[in-house]
């Protein structure tokens, strides 16, 4: 008889155990000593995390998972595992339904160790990032394909790639940008974590990337991989289903590091240009690269960014909810 039931791997992209600075520390010197995060060689890159990153950032760091933390714990692993059971709980009896961090806990080792020994169908791996990125996406497949190099008996495997463009993800988009009076608002943005231009280019398989300043504008089969591309992919799916002009909204990066270029144009830039160039008062902001609400949006856009706009004139910045446990995202 066929195995009849499949597992299901979610995997996001991790979290301290705690806002104490030790434990930030350590989940930093995991998550950037990964080739595929900072792609330098490796002595050099452990001598820069572990000996100026680590040390001098995490306590910075700490005093901001301090402030996002909550009674439960943190909002990414909090979300993620309310997402997991939810999918659990739809899916049925012929699925098993877990979740792992790409880095600190639960280990993708540790979790796959619940697949092992099983007769599954297949184990079934999805990022739960939508577009593509090697930082990202890259490193939960090499990670997965790792611990399964280790198992005598290695059942089918399906890895999902990206889906920066899937209907049901769009419309929950569209249904969370519906909530709020986007015509009250005097320009929307699309804010997007960002990636060094290098990291892009080394990932284009071709000749396409770099190639013209408009090359990620429109996603094709040259640049199909492309985290640029599935960018504006993505926001041009939530404009159309919301009725958006092009001249509406702007897609744009956030959470640079370090002083090498990364993918422009950078959302702080574009907020102080519609604030002092523009006059706008009002803004309201997608991010559709993170599937639930984390560090990265409730406090980068939602209260530092929200800060300097008022500080450069403006009155209002809103941050649209993320995907989180939307009925919709679930199905």
């Amino acid at each position: 008889m066929i195995p009849s039931k499949t597992g299901v791997l979610l995997v996001n992209l991790g979290t301290p155990d705690s806002y104490r600075t030790k434990d930030v520390r350590k989940y930093l010197v995991e998550f950037l000593t990964d080739g595929r995060v900072i792609d330098i060689p490796a002595i050099p890159r452990h001598i820069l995390v572990r000996g100026i990153i680590g040390p001098f950032r995490s306590p910075k760091s700490a005093r901001i998972y301090k402030e996002v933390w909550t009674d439960e714990g943190s909002p990414l692993l909090v979300i993620s595992e309310k997402l997991r059971a939810m999918v659990a709980g739809s899916l049925g009896e012929d699925y098993q339904v877990e979740l792992a961090m790409r880095y600190q806990s639960p280990s993708i080792e540790s979790v796959m160790e619940r697949f092992k020994g099983k007769v599954l169908k297949k184990i079934k791996v999805i990022p739960l990032f939508p577009q593509y990125a090697s930082a990202t996406t890259g490193s939960v497949h090499q990670e997965v394909m790792r611990v399964l190099s280790s198992w005598q008996t290695i059942p089918n495997v399906e890895f999902v790639n990206s889906y920066p463009v899937d209907e049901a993800m769009i419309a929950t988009h569209v249904a969370r940008g519906a909530a709020h009076d986007l015509d009250s608002y005097d320009h929307i943005l699309f804010s997007y974590h960002g990636l060094p231009e290098r990291q892009l280019v080394k990932a284009d398989e071709g000749t396409h990337c770099g190639q013209s300043k408009d090359c990620c504008f429109e996603w094709t089969g040259k640049n199909y991989y492309c985290y640029g591309a599935q960018c504006y992919a993505t926001t041009k799916a939530i404009a159309d289903g919301l009725g958006l002009s092009e001249d509406r909204y702007t897609v744009c990066f956030q959470s640079r590091l370090g002083k090498q270029p990364w993918k422009q144009p950078y959302t702080s830039d574009v907020i102080e240009h519609l604030a002092k160039g523009k006059g706008a008062k009002r803004l309201i902001c997608f991010c559709p690269a993170f599937t639930a609400d984390c560090l990265e949006t409730i406090i980068e856009i939602g209260e530092e960014y929200a800060e300097e706009f008022k500080e450069m004139g403006g009155e209002e910045l809103t941050l649209v909810e993320g995907l989180n446990t939307h009925p919709q995202w679930v199905e």
